[in-house]
C-alpha cells in the first residue's frame, strides 16, 4: 500500500491559503478516484483508491501543520506503511508559483510540516512533492504570508499546478519514482529556462 499524505491546516479558515496546497492537491486526487475523505482512527481523514491495481490511501492531517507528523505517524503504524512508501505534498516558498519539485527523500528545507514529519517519523526517507507558492514580499512576515490565500493574480497559475501535481501523484503511482522525478523535474527545470 502507498500512502499519499496532503500538509496543510485544518477549517475552513484556512481551507483557500497558500499553505494548504498540500490538502488541495489531496481533495482534487480523492475526487478524481472518487474516494471519500472521513474521518479515521487517528489525527486525520482518510480515504483508499485504486491506481495500477495497487492500494493507495490517501491522508490529510487534522493536526495543525507544525504538527503534522503526528499524524502521519499514527497513519503508517495504524495502516502498517512503511516510510519508504509515503509521499508528502505540501507547499514551498522557494519555487515560483506553477512549479513542482519531487524528491525521493531530503531535509525539510525551512517547511515545518516536513520538519515535523521528519521528527515524528524519525526518517527523512519518504517522497515529497513540493508546489510552488513564491516567496513572500520583503516587507512581509513568511508565515502570515503562507497563511494568506492567493491573490485572484494567482488563481488560474495554483489551479493549473494542482492538476498537475495530481497528474504527477499518479505518475509516481503508475510508473515509479524514478521516471516521474524524470519528467517532473525536467519539466520544471525546462519551464525556468523559457520564463
Amino acid at each position: 500500500m502507498r500512502l499519499v499524505v496532503g500538509l496543510g491546516n485544518p477549517g475552513a479558515e484556512y481551507s483557500d491559503t497558500r499553505h494548504n496546497v498540500g490538502f488541495r492537491v489531496v481533495a482534487a486526487l480523492a475526487e478524481g478516484l472518487r474516494t471519500e475523505l472521513r474521518a479515521g482512527r487517528g489525527d486525520f481523514v482518510t480515504g483508499t483508491g485504486t491506481v495500477s491495481g495497487e492500494e493507495v490511501r490517501l491522508l490529510l492531517p487534522l493536526t495543525f501543520m507544525n504538527d503534522s507528523g503526528r499524524a502521519v505517524k499514527q497513519a503508517l503504524e495504524l495502516f502498517d506503511v512503511s516510510v519508504a512508501d509515503v509521499l508528502v505534498i505540501c507547499d514551498d516558498v522557494h519555487l515560483p508559483p506553477g512549479h513542482l519539485r519531487l524528491r525521493r527523500s531530503g531535509g525539510p528545507g525551512g517547511h515545518n510540516g516536513l520538519a515535523s514529519t521528519i521528527e515524528h517519523l524519525g526518517d527523512e526517507g519518504f517522497a515529497r512533492l513540493r508546489a510552488g507558492i513564491g516567496a513572500s514580499p520583503e516587507d512581509q512576515d513568511q508565515a502570515e504570508y503562507v497563511l494568506e490565500p492567493f491573490a485572484e493574480a494567482e488563481r488560474s497559475v495554483v489551479d493549473g499546478m494542482v492538476s498537475d501535481a495530481v497528474s504527477a501523484v499518479l505518475m509516481v503511482l503508475r510508473d515509479g519514482l524514478d521516471a516521474a522525478m524524470n519528467r517532473i523535474n525536467r519539466k520544471a527545470s525546462a519551464d525556468r529556462e523559457d520564463a
